[in-house]
């Protein structure tokens, strides 16, 4: 189990990367068109180094569900691979069975 400042400081990312995440991307059409003046994309380049760093989306973790667990996480069900082991071998995941060849 993962310690909970660190899972609730990563829920804390995805509240902040949600509320810049328009403003972001306004700031980086600005910055990539190169047809406004190397002034415009300076200020628009500052203004964006402003935002709060956590307001970057490469900052996120991808975390399990239950645990916390940082690595071995599958993102289609959102659980590392133990307790998506064991939901599936308890039958809670339809579809989802013991592989035998």
């Amino acid at each position: 189990m993962a310690k909970t400042a660190i899972v609730n400081r990563n829920l804390k990312r995805i509240k902040i990367v949600k509320k810049y995440s328009l403003q972001r991307a306004d700031l980086k059409k600005i910055i990539s068109d190169i047809n406004l003046t190397e002034d415009e994309r300076a200020i628009a380049r500052i203004k964006l180094q402003k935002l709060p760093r956590d307001s970057s989306s490469v900052r996120l973790r991808n975390r399990c569900l239950l645990t916390g667990r940082p690595r071995g996480v599958f993102s289609k069900f959102g659980l590392g691979r133990i307790k998506l082991r064991d939901i599936a071998m308890s039958g809670k995941i339809p579809g989802i069975i013991k592989a035998s060849w």
